[in-house]
Parts: C-alpha cells; structure tokens; sequence
C-alpha cells in the first residue's frame, strides 16, 4: 500500500501530536481501594468489559494464576457495594486437564456474560489447550445454562460458520452484538505434528448474529453447535513474502470505537478491528505491526456461503470483503513496534498500544489513529507499564499498573498520577485495571496472603466524592 493512501485525511491529526505527553500531577479524582473478596479461593479479573452495565457487578473466574484456565471449573461476581458472590457456572467434571473456564466478560448491553469453556471432553489424554477451547454465555437471571457462541466442527465435511479450533480473549464489540476473538486451528495443529508443511499460526475472527450454525454429532464431544456464525478475518501465511504486508501471526485484536471510527472522507466505519500482525521485513526478520480490518454490515450475508476446503491442512478461507491494511508504516513519523494489548478509546479516534520509546523506556503508551498517520507517545514514566491498559468510558484517560502501583493518565495532556501506594513484588496488583462504565471506579486483581495460602482478590477503586 502506498504512504500518499495512508496519510490522506489525518494531517489534522498529525498537527494535534506534535508535542510529546510529560508527566506531572494533573487535578484528578480520590479513590478508595476496597477489598472485595475473601475467601480462600481465586478470583481472577478478566483485562476488560468486567462491569454489569449497571456496574452493580464484577465478573471474575475461579483462576489463582493467570495460566490457570485448564484447572478452573468455577465463573462467578461480585457485587460492588455489598460483596456479595454469585455462582454463575461450573464446567461439568472438571479435572486437573480440563476443561477449564476462564477469562469472563459483561455484555455492554445486556446482563450476560462470555468466557473461554474448555471441550467438554477434556482428559489427561485430551486437556484443555489453546486449540480444545470455545466461546461460552450464559444470562445472569439463568445461572448454569451455558449457550454455545462458535461452532465446532473437526470432521469432514466442515460447515460453513463452524470452527475447526480454540477460540479465546472474546471480546463483545460496542453494541454487544458481534464478538472478536483470538484462534487456534487444531487440525492445521494436527497435521503439523504429522509432518504435513503448514504451521499452526494464530489469528482472529468474529461471531457474527442471525444464523445459528448445527454440526454434526461426532460421539466424543469434540463438537458443538453455535448460535452465532464464525469467520476469521484476518489472512495468515507460513511464508510471508519479505517487505510485504503479509501476516505470518495475527493476534491482540480489539473493537475500535464503540461504534466504530471515522474514516478520512468524513462517512462512519461501524465495525472495525485492530490487531497486531508479524510482517517479515527486507532484511527476513519478523517485525510486528498494527492493522485495521474494516467489517461491512452485512458481513453475514457475504460470508454465510463461504465454502472451507475439504483438505483439512488447509486454513479456513477469509471472505474477499474483509480487507486488512496496515497503519503503523516506517517513515511517519516516530514509529516503534507495538507490544501487547491493543485498545480503543470509545469514539474510535485512537489505537492504544505499547511500545518501547525513543529514549529507551520501555513499554510506554502510544496512540495512532486507524486511518494511520502519526505515532504519539502518551506516557513518559522511567519504569515500564506492567500490564494491559484500559481507557475511561469518556475516552479521557487511561488506567494501568506500573511501578508496583495503579495510575491513571490524561490522555491529552499525558498528566499521570499514582493511583495507589507502590507496593512490594508479593502484593502489588496484577493483571488489567479496568473502569466501570460510568467511570466512577476500577477494579483490579492483587494477591492477598491466609493461612492456606496466597489467593487473588477483586480490589475496587471507589471514586471518592
């Protein structure tokens, strides 16, 4: 693609990053941080979309490590005010290899939540993996009724808008209608493991509503049915071509803007993903950059005959109207490598991401519009943010932890301010700090040491009037 299409409608945008973010004590609210759980057991905070819509609840699963899904049979919440606990599913014979539950979602539009659900016939032969995994919900007010969201289907023939792998890190986009994922083919795994010349690369895809997708039985619960239809969406190859766009692994995709972003001739892009690509450079060096899939509205409509091939070596097909392009390019600008857990702010303007800086600071936040154009670096910390951030529902600031503690910056003038007291390595919070939608508290995830033993805790940040 050429510079001239990237860089046509963002010199606004460009002129509005000229100067880099500095690091002062910006006029920001009070926060009382508040244990909500207790028991001796784990209570592990998803990186995102936690809150009910109310913001009455937090959804949380039953991890004590963040690697813990195969063990973790339990999803349950917490409710911000009382701490009362609700038991919301446990996965059925849950042993040691599966099949293991985690990583739980709110719905931003309605009280059902989403989370990763282990193959139901998980074994020490057959544990949960990356490619032995599904999308699961279940409604609030019918505990215990997991609803089945991608189809499952690793027998010949495949079905359109079935599977044939592990989906995990589903995220719901603005509307709660459409779900993004991260994917995991398991017979492109399993015939590399034979010796057949494919790899097992990751990519990302959408569950897409308005057509249920049955498979067939296969006896060992290998497969299953899904009320929404799957596509991936993002192409990858096992040979990129050095110089070129091709991706050789797509992952750590987000929605853009609740509804969407503006595209430079002023019409609205309703549906779009970011996500980060490894491109092979000239020099034949994997070199990892952000992309923007832009998704029609009628998606479904165009895909729901899209035929995958019968050889089962071959990856399933990406729709001729989902197009990738890439916006981080060498040449606009200050451009670092993206790292880790991109995000969007809400109207869409921005891609959140980090990246080392120029000056050597390590994993730093950055922003980039997805019509491409400048990199703006908002952060300025000498230490490295620790985990994955979030932005405010307002779109103004940003949340995370680094340096032990919890901070929050502005993200117009890049004005942060610690949230909590730096806390030594065995306490210091862990994980994501994720808003409410009101954007009157954040909760986060710390261990705390009892008498059997140290377990993660929900913390809630309570916005101080």
């Amino acid at each position: 693609m050429g510079r001239n299409r990237l860089q046509s409608g963002v010199a606004m945008a460009v002129a509005a990053l000229t100067s880099l973010a500095c690091v002062t004590e910006p006029t920001m609210k009070s926060y009382k941080d508040i244990q909500l759980t207790h028991d001796a057991s784990g209570h592990c905070v998803n990186t995102t979309q936690v809150f009910s819509p109310d913001d009455d609840w937090i959804v949380y699963d039953s991890r004590n490590v963040d690697s813990g899904i195969m063990g973790a049979g339990e999803v349950a919440m917490v409710h911000t005010q009382t701490g009362e606990i609700r038991t919301l599913y446990q996965a059925p014979n849950q042993t040691a290899f599966g099949p293991g539950v985690g990583a739980v979602t709110f719905s931003p539009a309605e009280n059902r939540v989403l989370f990763i659900h282990g193959i139901r016939n998980a074994n020490r032969e057959h544990p949960y993996s990356m490619t032995r995994r599904t999308g699961v919900s279940v409604v609030i007010d019918k505990p215990f009724h997991p609803e089945f969201l991608d189809a499952r289907n690793i027998i010949t023939p495949f079905t359109p808008g079935a599977l044939r792998g592990g989906t995990h890190a589903h995220t719901w986009s603005g509307d709660g209608k459409w779900i993004s994922y991260t994917y995991n083919d398991f017979l492109i795994e399993q015939a590399a493991l034979a010796g057949k010349d494919v790899k097992d690369l990751r990519t990302i895809g959408v569950m897409i509503p308005g057509q249920a997708v049955a498979v067939p039985a296969d006896g060992r619960m290998e497969n299953n049915d899904g009320v929404l239809f799957s596509v991936i969406v993002a192409e990858v190859t096992d040979r990129p071509e050095p110089g070129t766009d091709q991706i050789e692994k797509a992952f750590d995709e987000c929605w853009i803007g609740k509804d969407g972003y503006t595209r430079p001739d002023g019409t609205r892009q309703r549906k779009a993903i970011a996500y980060q690509g490894n491109v092979l450079t000239e020099e034949g060096t994997l070199k990892t950059e952000i992309f923007v899939a832009d998704l029609p509205d009628d998606l479904l409509a165009a895909v729901e005959n899209l035929m995958p091939s019968a050889d089962p070596a071959v990856r399933l097909p990406v729709p001729e109207v989902v197009r990738s392009r890439r916006i981080t390019l060498p040449g606009e600008g200050v451009t670092p490598e993206p790292r880790h857990w991109l995000r969007s702010t809400p109207d869409g303007e921005w891609i959140g991401f980090l990246a080392a800086d120029t000056a050597g600071n390590a994993a730093q936040l950055h922003v980039v519009s997805p019509n491409g154009g400048a990199v703006r670096q908002v952060t300025v910390h000498p230490f490295p943010i620790q985990g994955p951030f979030n932005f405010s529902a307002d779109g103004k600031r940003v949340a995370y932890i680094a340096d032990n503690s919890v901070f929050i910056t502005e993200l117009a003038s890049g004005a942060s301010q610690r949230i909590t007291p730096r806390s030594e390595e065995a306490d210091r919070p862990l994980g994501a700090v994720v808003w409410s939608n009101n954007d009157k508290m954040l909760c986060y995830n710390r261990y705390v040491k009892q008498d059997s033993g140290n377990y993660l805790q929900v913390f809630l940040l309570k916005e101080v009037q």
